[in-house]
């Protein structure tokens, strides 16, 4: 449990695609004709801020709305009376049942949140109440660190949320994660979510259509047609809930994926005429809508934007566009906001960061530095920062890592020994020691668990080799690109980016495998893989590896892997640093398969380079190598005194 206020952040939700089909699907439990929901949402850039921390005074919540004006409520952990308050319509309902949820299920104690701003507009079909219900499940998850996926944070508000008299959809709480497009699927009682990748970005504009709507009034017209259809009008409505939405979210999720702005725009026009066509008339009342469709067939608003359709359940909440540019997003609101009095607020899907994991292998023997790897873990060895702070090694290329913009680490570690790191990253210290922390080292006091939160520990049940410890973060992974950082070794930047920042730019720039190169003397080679190729610029930076070699003799050096580039008896050899796709890791499976004792990075990207291009990057920047004894020394001094031109870690 966290003794400091932590930060914590939840978005409103768009759905761009599939509205209704997530309730809809849920019917398959009572008529498998019916096929299963499919949706696409996304994060909207605005949302609830909060800050939280422990309290002894039970359930304590201050929340200051958009429009300015605060609620509090201050009730005890106590499962009926937070029951009570759930199931009673007020504004803390909702929060209330999450923080029942959260008693009955993780045995928490009481808490304070803070939310100190809102900048989501409520009620306009953005979930704002599903937010405010993954706002208080990730508060109690930061404050007692329960270490919860975003699938059990989403649960926990889901489940708070049908304590209370409103009946939401699993698809609301979908705004956990994050400003990201989400593919959902409801089949039943089963949900699946899948993040889609965008091929680029993607402008949009909602507006507040400053109209009423009776969303109960929706559900409950819509209802009529599940889970049998007694008439054409409800066939119709299964109808479009079902295949006709299906395929719309397959074209919307392919436009995703291209980064086609134009064509998910045209395809937001054409759903919202076949939402018309088949629910309108299930549901006149409220899905006639006469601002949003007195908005969508404004002429003059085609110059700004490829097209766009109702939010949420529809009816006279909210409109959304896809913009043709910035420019255009801009002046499409001043226009709404002049002609039609609307509020109006930007949603981005931008693509993700290039490479957004790092895996940092921990799980070596240490026989080089043994005897003293007897007591202590060679990455947990000492060393003293420029500043004057004593920490461990992974430590450093931990915070190396995070420098580069990485979200999420995974330390690979030896059995029975992820109590001893957790200690490290997750276990706040004792008061009585706390106090007693000097200077500089105290802003680890809380920071060690924030950076806690981001790190995964996963076992290497055998030795089998650093290629074997890094197969491990294989299902980890999950497809993504990868940063790979030595947990024995520190790095220093001579440039402006950090020697990790360097390698995820590449990555980013030539979307291959990179790893990260350094110049070494003939008689370090037997320590590192040597690598030789082609430059393919003029300034001698990306080298097109033709053959890798791992801890060659010099022998072996100087008749295979010699560069011309280079001065007499100076290689090139592998920096600790490198970036790895799925290509790699096909190739460590490959490995892991074939039984060898010994699996080895370099032979797995041996291996890629057949199948591609694999690149080398000569890092503006030093490496300092803590795992040998002949090393160990001088990295220490040399680290301590700020490495290359005076700069630290």
């Amino acid at each position: 449990m966290t003794t400091q206020p932590v930060e914590v952040f939840c978005p409103g939700r768009v759905c761009l695609f599939g509205e209704h089909s997530d309730w809809a699907g849920a019917y398959r439990r009572f008529n498998s004709g019916i096929p299963a929901g499919e949706v696409v949402i996304a994060g909207t850039n605005q949302g609830l801020h909060a800050r939280a921390q422990a309290s002894e005074q039970g359930f304590r919540m201050r929340s200051t709305l958009n429009d300015g004006s605060v609620e509090e409520i201050c009730i005890a952990m106590d499962t009926d009376e937070l029951l009570a308050v759930a199931q009673s319509a007020g504004f803390f309902s909702y929060a209330a049942g999450v923080a029942y949820y959260m008693l009955t299920f993780y045995h928490v104690g009481g808490i304070e949140i803070d939310n100190y701003l809102t900048d989501l507009p409520v009620k306009k079909g953005l979930s704002s109440s599903a937010a405010l219900c993954v706002l208080v499940a990730r508060a109690f998850d930061r404050v007692y660190d329960l270490k919860m996926t975003v699938r059990a944070e989403m649960e926990a508000a889901y489940q708070g949320e049908i304590l209370t008299p409103s009946r939401c959809g699993r698809m609301d709480q979908g705004c956990a994660f994050g400003q990201v497009p989400v593919k959902m699927t409801f089949d039943g009682d089963l949900l699946r979510t899948k993040e889609l990748r965008l091929g680029g970005h993607v402008r949009i504009l909602v507006g507040d259509l400053k109209g009423e709507k009776d969303t109960i009034r929706i559900l409950g017209d819509l209802n009529r047609a599940y889970p049998f259809a007694e008439d054409e009008m409800g066939r119709a409505v299964q109808r479009y809930l079902g295949e006709v939405n299906r395929e719309l979210v397959e074209r919307a999720a392919d436009a995703l994926r291209a980064g086609d702005a134009a064509a998910l725009g045209a395809l937001m026009t054409e759903a919202q005429a076949a939402f018309d066509a088949h629910l309108i008339p299930a549901c006149r009342q409220e899905l006639t809508a006469p601002k949003l469709h007195a908005v969508l067939a404004d002429d003059r608003i085609r110059q700004w934007s490829h097209g766009g359709k109702g939010v949420g359940s529809q009816g006279d909440g909210c409109v959304q566009f896809v913009v043709r540019g910035e420019a255009e997003r801009q002046e499409l609101a001043v226009y709404l906001e002049t002609v039609y009095g609307m509020d109006c607020f930007h949603l981005d899907l931008v693509p993700p960061k290039a490479v957004r994991k790092a895996v940092i292998p921990a799980a070596g023997l240490g026989c080089m530095m043994y005897p003293a790897t007897k007591a202590v873990r060679r990455e947990l060895f000492p060393l003293v920062t420029p500043d004057g702070v004593c920490k461990p090694v992974i430590l450093s290329a931990v915070e190396e890592a995070l420098a580069a913009g990485i979200e999420e680490i995974a330390i690979i570690v030896r059995p029975g020994e992820e109590e001893l790191f957790e200690t490290l990253f997750r276990a706040p210290p004792a008061p009585n020691y706390a106090a007693r922390v000097p200077g500089e080292a105290r802003a680890y006091l809380e920071g060690l668990c924030e950076i806690g939160r981001k790190i995964t520990f996963i076992v290497q049940e055998k030795p089998l080799g650093f290629g074997h410890a890094i197969h491990c973060a294989r299902e980890w992974s999950e497809g993504e690109p990868v940063l790979v950082l030595l947990g024995d070794h520190l790095y220093v930047s001579a440039g402006e980016s950090s020697a990790s920042r360097q390698l995820v730019d590449a990555y980013a720039e030539h979307r291959c495998p990179v790893v990260g190169l350094c110049e070494a003397p003939s008689a370090e080679i037997g320590h590192y893989g040597t690598f030789v190729g082609k430059w393919t610029d003029e300034d001698r930076k990306v080298l097109a590896v033709s053959d890798v070699a791992e801890k060659p003799t010099e022998d072996h050096g100087r008749h295979h892997l010699r560069m011309d580039s280079l001065p007499e008896g100076r290689y090139l050899c592998a920096h600790g640093q490198y970036v790895i796709d799925e290509t790699v890791f096909g190739c460590l499976d490959q490995l892991v398969v074939s039984g060898v004792e010994n699996v080895e990075l370099t032979a797995a990207l041996q291996a890629a380079r057949h199948h591609g291009v694999l690149l080398g990057l000569s890092v503006v920047g030093e490496r300092y190598d803590a795992g040998r004894p002949e090393t160990y020394l001088a990295s220490l001094v040399a680290y301590a005194r700020g490495g290359i031109n005076g700069q630290g870690a």
